[in-house]
Parts: C-alpha cells; sequence; structure tokens
C-alpha cells in the first residue's frame, strides 16, 4: 500500500455531553489516561487486533481522551515500542497492512493532531504510546559552542528533563508551565515559555527566548528511505535541510531523540500582584502611565523591567492576575524561597466550590460566568495575599460559595506572592489536577516597541465582544484570557553556523520583515461545550485576522490550540485552514513537501493533517 491517505476520512467536530465535560473538570492525576484499556484477548476489546506486530509487541485497547476532552474516541488499539528501531519495524508493518501510526505522549493538547474526535475503534490507527520506553536522558553529551548539550528521547516528560538539568546546574530559558508533556510533543507543536531579554539583561550561552524546538542542534526521525526501500532511524543535524521541516511537524513524522543546547540555570523570583486594573495595564501606549515614564504599571513596561510577564485576566473581573519572572541569583528577603515546581495549590487543585459552580455552567447556567470569574479571581488573590477584604464586602451567591473552610484551605497553604528558587521551580505550574478548559491560541509578530499597542488592541476586542455577547444574555466565555510574550526563533540560539529555522513554527520570523523580533500569545480559555463559545471565538478571530493583518504586525495560529473557527466548531473555516494559515508561513510548501518526502506512504498522519498540510 503506497498512501494511507483517504478520501472517506475527514475530520468531523464533535459536542461533549454533559456528563463529559464534568468528568473533564475533575480528571485526577495521570489516571484518566489509564480509563478503558484492555487486552487484544479482552471480551472488552472492540474489532480485530492488528495482527503480527514486529518485535513481538502486544497491542492493546484505550479510549483517547485530549486534555479538555472534546477529542475522544472508541477504544482505539495501542502498542509500546522499546526503541527506535521498533518504531521503524513498525512502520514497515503499518505500510504494508495498510495502517497508520500516531504517536502519543501525555495527552496534554488541544487540537486533534494525533486522532480525530469520534474515531471508530474500526479504524486502522495504531497508536504508538512514547512514555513507557522512549523515556531516556543523557547529559552532558558535550558542547556545542560553549555551551552543554542533553540528548533526551521522544517520551521523557518536559518534568524530568528539567528536573535533570537541575541537577547539574542547567536549565532553559523559557519552557511550557504544564510538566505533564513529553518532549517529542513539545518540539512537534513548537512549544514555548514566556520571556525575553529584560532591558539590558544579556542572555548567556545555550539560551534561547524562542521555541523549545529552536535549541535542537540535531534529531532523530524514522523516515522512508528509498535505497533501502523501508522506514530507517535516520538522525539529521540543523544544518541539513530535512530538519526545517521536522523541527516542528505537527505529528506528521515521528522523532525519536533530540540533542538540546541549555544553559546554566539561572535563579528566578517570580512576584504575582492583582493591584494593576485592567484599564491601566492593558493601556493605549502614549497615555498616562505608558511604558517608558516613571511609574509606568503596562504590561510593557513589566515586561521592559523583569522580561518575562504573564497576564491572567479573568472573565467579567476588573485585575487580572499578572505574574513576573526577574532573574535574581540570590534570595531576596521577602521572597520565599521554594525547591519543587507548581507553588500555586489554589489553582492546581479545583476547590469544591469552583467545581460545583462549573457544573452549574455546563448543565444550563451559563449566565453564572460572572459569578464564575469573580469566584476564581477571589481564590488567586487570597491565595496569592491573604486579603480577605473582597470577600468581607461580598453578598449573595459569591459570599455563599466563599466557606470558612475553603478560606482556611486557602489561607493554610501560606502566601505566594513573592517566590524565589530554581528556574524550572518557579516557570513549572500547572498540574494535572488543575481545571481543564478548553483554549484557543495565536502568536502575533510584532516589534517590541508595538507590544503595548498590540495588547490594548485585542484586550479591547475582547472586551467589546464579551459586552456585546453578555448584553444579548449570552456567555461564551467562563474562564480567562491568557498574555505572555516571547522572542521569535532565532538558529544562532544554538550556536551553529548555518543552523536551519523552523519552518512551521509559529515563531519562524518572517525574513521580509526583520523588524519583527517578538511574539504576543493570546488565549481565551473556557469550559468546554459552554454555549456559543465558538462563535465568539470566530468573531474574535476574524477581528484578529483584520487588526494584525500583516501591516504592522501579523497572526499565526498556536497549533496546539483551538483555530480555524465556524460558527459551530474548531479547527473548521475552510478558508483559515487552506489559505490564511499557509499564507502565514513564508516556507510552507518546502516543508510540506519535505514531510511528505520523509514518509511518501503516509504512514505517519491522520485524515486532519491530510487536509490541513497541503500545497496551496
Amino acid at each position: 500500500m503506497t498512501d494511507q491517505r483517504s478520501a472517506e476520512h475527514r475530520y468531523e467536530p464533535s459536542g461533549l455531553t454533559r456528563r463529559q465535560t464534568l468528568a473533564a473538570l475533575g480528571a485526577g492525576g495521570a489516571a484518566w489516561l489509564l480509563r478503558g484499556t484492555v487486552g487484544p484477548d479482552s471480551a472488552r476489546a472492540v474489532g480485530t487486533a492488528p495482527a503480527d506486530l514486529p518485535g513481538g509487541l502486544v497491542p492493546y485497547q484505550r479510549e483517547y481522551r485530549n486534555w479538555a476532552g472534546e477529542v475522544r474516541t472508541d477504544p482505539l488499539w495501542v502498542c509500546e515500542p522499546t526503541t527506535p528501531e521498533h518504531v521503524a519495524e513498525l512502520a514497515d508493518w503499518a505500510r504494508t497492512a495498510g495502517w497508520r501510526l500516531r504517536p502519543q505522549g501525555h495527552r496534554h493538547g488541544w487540537a486533534p493532531l494525533t486522532v480525530a474526535p469520534d474515531t471508530p475503534s474500526s479504524a486502522r490507527v495504531l497508536l504508538l504510546d512514547t512514555t513507557r520506553h522512549l523515556t531516556a536522558i543523557t547529559l552532558p553529551t558535550g558542547q556545542v559552542a560553549g555551551a552543554p548539550t542533553v540528548r533526551v528521547q521522544a517520551g521523557a516528560s518536559m518534568e524530568e528533563l528539567l528536573a535533570r538539568l537541575g541537577e547539574q546546574g542547567l536549565g532553559v530559558a523559557g519552557c511550557p508551565a504544564p510538566g505533564d508533556l513529553t518532549v517529542g510533543g513539545v518540539l512537534a507543536i513548537g512549544g514555548h515559555g514566556t520571556g525575553v531579554p529584560a532591558a539590558g539583561e544579556t542572555t548567556p550561552a545555550g539560551h534561547g527566548h524562542g521555541s523549545l524546538s529552536n535549541q535542537v542542534v540535531s534529531l532523530t526521525a524514522v523516515v522512508w528511505d528509498p535505497a533501502a526501500g523501508r522506514y530507517l532511524p535516520r538522525t539529521f543535524d540543523r544544518t541539513e535541510a530535512e530538519a526545517g521541516a521536522l523541527l516542528v511537524q505537527l505529528g506528521r513524522a515521528f522523532l525519536t531523540e533530540a540533542v538540546l543546547r541549555v544553559g546554566p540555570d539561572r535563579p528566578l523570583r517570580c512576584l504575582s500582584r492583582v493591584d494593576v486594573p485592567a484599564t491601566e495595564l492593558f493601556a493605549a501606549p502614549g497615555g498616562p502611565g505608558a511604558a517608558g515614564s516613571a511609574g509606568a504599571r503596562t504590561f510593557a513596561s513589566f515586561v521592559d523591567r523583569d522580561g518575562r510577564a504573564e497576564a491572567i485576566w479573568y472573565a467579567f473581573t476588573t485585575h487580572p492576575w499578572l505574574k513576573t519572572w526577574r532573574v535574581t541569583p540570590t534570595r531576596p528577603l521577602t521572597a520565599r524561597s521554594v525547591d519543587e515546581p507548581y507553588n500555586y495549590p489554589f489553582s492546581d487543585n479545583i476547590p469544591q466550590p469552583v467545581a460545583e459552580l462549573a457544573g452549574q455552567l455546563v448543565s444550563g447556567a451559563p449566565e453564572l460566568a460572572p459569578v464564575f470569574g469573580q469566584l476564581q479571581y477571589l481564590i488567586t488573590k487570597i491565595g496569592l495575599t491573604g486579603d480577605l477584604t473582597d470577600v468581607l464586602l461580598s453578598s449573595g451567591l459569591l459570599r455563599t460559595l466563599l466557606t470558612g473552610e475553603l478560606l482556611t484551605h486557602l489561607l493554610a497553604g501560606g502566601l505566594r506572592s513573592d517566590l524565589w528558587g530554581p528556574s524550572r521551580h518557579l516557570l513549572q505550574y500547572i498540574r494535572p489536577t488543575t481545571l481543564r478548559v478548553t483554549a484557543n491560541g495565536y502568536a502575533v509578530h510584532l516589534r517590541r516597541a508595538d507590544l503595548q499597542w498590540a495588547v490594548h488592541s485585542f484586550t479591547t476586542t475582547y472586551q467589546r465582544l464579551l459586552t456585546e455577547y453578555q448584553q444579548r444574555g449570552e456567555y461564551p466565555v467562563n474562564g480567562a484570557v491568557e498574555i505572555r510574550v516571547t522572542g521569535l526563533d532565532d538558529p544562532a540560539a544554538t550556536g551553529i553556523p548555518g543552523a536551519r529555522p523552523a519552518l512551521l513554527s509559529a515563531l519562524r520570523p518572517d525574513p521580509a520583515h526583520p523588524d519583527r523580533d517578538t511574539a504576543l500569545w493570546l488565549d481565551v480559555l473556557t469550559l468546554p461545550g459552554t454555549p456559543g463559545l465558538h462563535r465568539f471565538c470566530r468573531e474574535l478571530e476574524q477581528a484578529l485576522l483584520a487588526a494584525f493583518d500583516g501591516t504592522r504586525a501579523a497572526l499565526r495560529v498556536e497549533w496546539s490550540k483551538g483555530w480555524a473557527y465556524t460558527d459551530t466548531a474548531a479547527w473548521s473555516d475552510p478558508g483559515v485552514l487552506a489559505t490564511t494559515i499557509p499564507a502565514s508561513f513564508p516556507e510552507w510548501t518546502e516543508a510540506v513537501t519535505t514531510l511528505d518526502r520523509l514518509d511518501p506512504h503516509h504512514v505517519f498522519g491522520n485524515p486532519f493533517l491530510d487536509g490541513l498540510l497541503r500545497t496551496p
């Protein structure tokens, strides 16, 4: 069989039932990953198991469910390859048997890049779980231009990678906040953190402010070898043309390991504050308190001062939760020293009142969204500062929800507004037990001098839409807005002359606009299944495409999250999928044709990727 694609298969969005949504809200730890697991000989197995897997691999069945539960399937067949050679043998098996292979990690994503919702058990899809065996981490493995490197297999978690680096006094400048991500998954979508150099800051060798993919100096992928007539593991140096397509490939290829350039760990001080109103933090540039003026408290001014910032703005509230991280070699007197990650217990674990109110929101009472936003804000404020003033002033349902038991629990954990420690302890702060929400995601390429303008433009548009919907009695957003900022991918961060850029990275600079050096990341979070969500996200997406149309700034999608909205579904707008997204990547055609050449039989793919990764 020469091509596993089928015109009969296409991506079809599906909604969530109330039961599915509530289950997603309270998913605890990693146990949810194992639900529905049955062996091939079990009476509960559905359909025929894949036969004659190489290397004695025994498949089992398990339903697939992603982070927010929006992508759910019937039980699918899974196996656990132990070596890169195993993966290559499986690819040869799949080519001749008419199956397709999908790499699988911890399923902490939103977009249907692994499988589509409602994929039936009859689909000839075999998931390859990388988290059981392909998890080796080796360091140090040498140096590149004076900075050490680490060799890591695709199934290793980011939490384990950063812990191992930390043991050697090493780290990365930025990383995604969750720890339950595989390195392979992060590289596949160009995962990132938040941060740019602060004013006057010098970036040490080994560090970069773009995506983790940009830190790769070499990688190994299973690709088709025409001379051998089979699939084989092949290592690509960062200077090879194929590396540009493989650094971010959306799961269209199977990476087995990568070598990353890293740098000395730099302790950080993380300050949290909730005292800056949104009207000031997101103000238009040039007004009172603008960046550069004395006492400025705009988002851009905090970025200039500290380099690393994140704003979390709960819906229907007036004061965002602003976090800033500053490189701080020694502990400040007032800072609380931390010796492990995940230092916000009030957000790591869902308090019962939040779970109950969330249940009401998805059970037919979306008008409770303003109360839900206020509750999340107050829990955050109390957990950070211990300030109970707003609780004493609250009334009605909100006051009822803020029980004495809840307040005691929040205060028992100690205050969290001023933390200091090794970088990984402060950069990783999202556990699997946090509230599971769906999210859209975009990156705006701009000049750093235009950062506040873009923040103001986005927040003004978002607030306008939220108000218009509320006036019609609609509440499509009940989570928060998240705003981050990073640099763009600079291949020079590898220390390798001639290093290829990651062609499909959302942080790939546009050669036509070398003055754009910064990315503004924008997400809107809400409970899955919220009425009106997709229509709201479509209106917002179209407004962002118009505001950041390439004239002053340009918009790209964040691969792992929601985009290409219609009024009823994400990842479904044909114009955005076929035209807008390809046009936003200067080397789209080169990337797609390279991936097709490395896997001409489309063993590594799915119907959604078949439709997305096409040449215009």
